[in-house]
């Protein structure tokens, strides 16, 4: 072949080439963009956080907002849009992760708010998939492609292939996109707010300084706003060297980010999982001033009627466990609604299951399932783990025997008081004498029907109302029982030390289940020593009843008040703070047998006692809160709810005893803060 030939064939290749290379360039033009196709609706949601989650994430946002959502909402908008630090704790399944996280940085990055969004998450896995969320949005919402056409056109030509990144171009120039498996940079177009935006990811258990990005210009970017979700994991939680760890990271590397002299704007998602752990601490903002903190609840006030809720519980267990998937307590539930529902507060009425009625019904089966859990993530308020020195043992209870015969009160005690306890199938009862200084002795306790065996449950009775009552109906029994019942306690002449006797001085009966049926008894057998109660666990968070303002007609007394109930509807009754009262029970049975105050049982016998003692101290348990400056030990259930109705017959004795004038001497709220003295057997 002649050099001219040579020369020819050279030349038409590189023709050729050039040609192809054309063509190539041709084809990754992705010009011209797409018109935006509703320019209101992305006005509209450019300006608007809110706007833009409801108007292109329906499908995500199908409920009415809460008020803890409209909250939430504003400083993820200020945080954003105007910078600072905000940390928020939300429910789970309330769309923290999804609103301060994937739908606040798409937002950031498309109306051009922010430059630089670094995604953070408690470790890899967890902020890969943040990370992968926007990436999916942003490859498949068909709505964010026909508003924000510059930003998210250019993606969709990639077809999810970061091969294609390289070489597209738009009317002839390189983009410069970046679709990485750990950052994504926004196309370059001109007149476009976003143009070279950049989204990373990162996690706290990785080193988090290296954050950076250089321009094709050669311009060093540093993140402007970031995006932590969930940064403690449970074991990280637990461990207080790896929460302080994560805390110096979030404070001093994260907050750092922006670079010297720069302040960074972050939006910080999170779950109480422990006391004291990080979520804990960054949303105390007394720790942590650098942090706007907001914590949200699922329930602001729990529903009033314990008693109704327990029946609930035990027919939603057996309905499980018969595979009828809770239906018979849905309609139990729905035949009381009105009753059970009293007193609560939600903190997102439309937020509950297909299978369920209301939000509150939603709540409470969230917490009959694992308490624990339920006030962890849904209430963000874990419950702290009781010392064992602090806690009133069974063995405790079975030892405060006091070696006097039964039915038979000192002849120190000025008070005899009763309590009543309902239920649909058997009542329970305790009976105690009183000094004035609170000096207590249980003289008798029991049910009725007398079940006459040492060891039973509430729910399998074997001796019932009904069986004392046959052809009545429930209200029926339950009348007929209490009205035999209270009849006995209140006309019987109770042995006195040195051969007097006394009568009962106060009967109160609980009235949160059948205030009509109590109050029926109380005509019948003259109403001036019976008085129904009802209780309410008063929590921290919660004015005290000493705080309440006090109406004309109403009496108030230590941690109880009788209301004035004209033209309410209601029948008289005394309204009782629980929780301070089963700690003040709990703090007399712990003394030791002798001191003044202490409260004892009547025998010598401790083990003819067990499960009255089982009732008392190993039903429920506390959990020490702090609000409005005090000290309050909040008493709950334990799992699978064991009885406790004598220890409710015993907290209803101590409040009939301070109605009487019993009070401890010297300081009278000593409970709130003091240490029980040890019964050293």
């Amino acid at each position: 072949m002649t050099s001219e030939n040579r020369q020819s064939v050279q030349a038409a290749r590189e023709q050729d080439l050039a040609a192809k290379n054309a063509r190539n360039r041709h084809a990754q033009d992705i010009a011209p963009i797409p018109p935006v196709k509703d320019p209101a609706r992305r006005a509209k949601a450019a300006g608007d956080f809110r706007s833009f989650c409801e108007a292109y994430f329906p499908d995500v946002f199908y409920l009415p907002w809460s008020d803890d959502h409209y909250k939430v909402i504003a400083k993820v908008e200020e945080t954003v849009g105007r910078g600072g630090l905000f940390a928020f704790a939300m429910p789970r399944g309330s769309g923290k992760s999804t609103l301060g996280g994937m739908a606040a940085a798409v937002w950031a990055i498309v109306t051009g708010r922010r430059r630089y969004v670094c995604l953070i998450g408690s470790d890899k896995g967890q902020a890969h998939n943040i990370f992968q969320s926007i990436k999916a949005v942003l490859m498949g919402n068909q709505l964010l492609l026909d508003d924000f056409p510059e930003v998210v056109y250019p993606i969709r030509c990639l077809g999810n292939s970061a091969h294609k990144q390289r070489g597209q171009r738009f009317e002839g120039e390189l983009t410069h996109i970046v679709w990485g498996a750990e950052k994504i940079v926004v196309a370059t177009i001109p007149n476009s707010a976003a143009s070279g935006a950049v989204i990373t990811v990162d996690s706290l258990d990785s080193n988090i300084r290296g954050q950076i990005h250089t321009t094709i210009a050669g311009q060093i970017v540093r993140p402007d706003l970031v995006l932590i979700d969930d940064p403690q994991t449970r074991e990280s939680a637990r461990s207080a060297a790896q929460t302080k760890q994560r805390m110096d990271i979030l404070n001093g590397d994260v907050l750092g980010m922006a670079g010297p002299g720069k302040k960074i704007s972050g939006l910080l998602t999170c779950t109480k999982i422990y006391v004291e752990d990080l979520a804990d601490q960054i949303l105390d903002t007394e720790k942590n001033p650098e942090w706007q903190g907001e914590c949200t609840r699922m329930v602001y006030a729990f529903p009033t009627n314990e008693k109704l809720w327990e029946q609930y519980a035990e027919i939603r267990k057996e309905s499980l466990r018969a595979g009828n998937k809770g239906k018979e307590a849905t309609a139990f539930y729905e035949e009381h609604r009105e009753e059970m529902d009293a007193g609560a507060e939600m903190a997102w009425p439309e937020r509950f299951d297909e299978d369920e009625i209301s939000a509150v019904q939603n709540a409470m089966n969230l917490r009959i399932r694992n308490e624990e859990a339920f006030f962890a993530e849904y209430q963000n308020d874990p419950l702290s783990e009781q010392e064992d020195d602090d806690v009133l043992t069974v063995a405790q209870v079975m030892d405060a025997v006091n070696g006097r015969p039964r039915r038979e009160a000192p002849l120190r005690a000025q008070y005899l008081t009763t309590f009543v306890d309902l239920h649909d199938n058997v009542l329970f009862y305790v009976v105690c004498a009183w000094e004035e200084d609170f000096t207590g002795y249980v003289i008798d306790y029991g049910t009725y029907p007398d079940q006459k065996r040492a060891t039973f449950t509430q729910r399998k009775a074997q001796r019932t109302l009904q069986q004392l009552s046959p052809g009545a109906n429930k209200e029926g029994a339950i009348l007929a029982g209490l009205e035999a019942l209270c009849g006995d306690l209140l006309q019987r002449d109770w042995k006195r030390a040195g051969g007097a006797a006394m009568r009962v001085d106060r009967c109160l009966i609980d009235a949160g289940y059948m205030a009509g049926v109590v109050e029926n008894v109380r005509h019948r057998l003259g109403g001036g020593t019976i008085m129904a109660s009802k209780g309410v666990g008063i929590r921290a968070a919660s004015k005290p009843i000493s705080s309440y303002r006090r109406k004309p007609g109403e009496r108030h007394g230590h941690h109880w008040y009788v209301p004035n109930i004209r033209r309410t509807g209601e029948f008289p009754h005394v309204v009782i703070d629980t929780n301070y009262w089963k700690s003040f029970v709990h703090e007399r049975l712990g003394m030791a047998v002798g001191d003044r105050s202490g409260l004892t049982l009547f025998g010598k016998q401790s083990s003819r006692h067990q499960l009255f003692a089982q009732h008392i101290a190993d039903s429920e348990f506390w959990v020490r809160t702090e609000g409005h400056g005090r000290v309050v030990y909040e008493w709950k259930n334990k799992p699978g709810v064991p009885d406790n109705h004598w220890l409710d017959c015993l907290v209803g004795n101590a409040v009939a005893a301070s109605m009487l004038g019993c009070k401890l001497a010297g300081a009278t709220s000593s409970i709130i803060e003091s240490r029980r003295k040890r019964y050293k057997r």
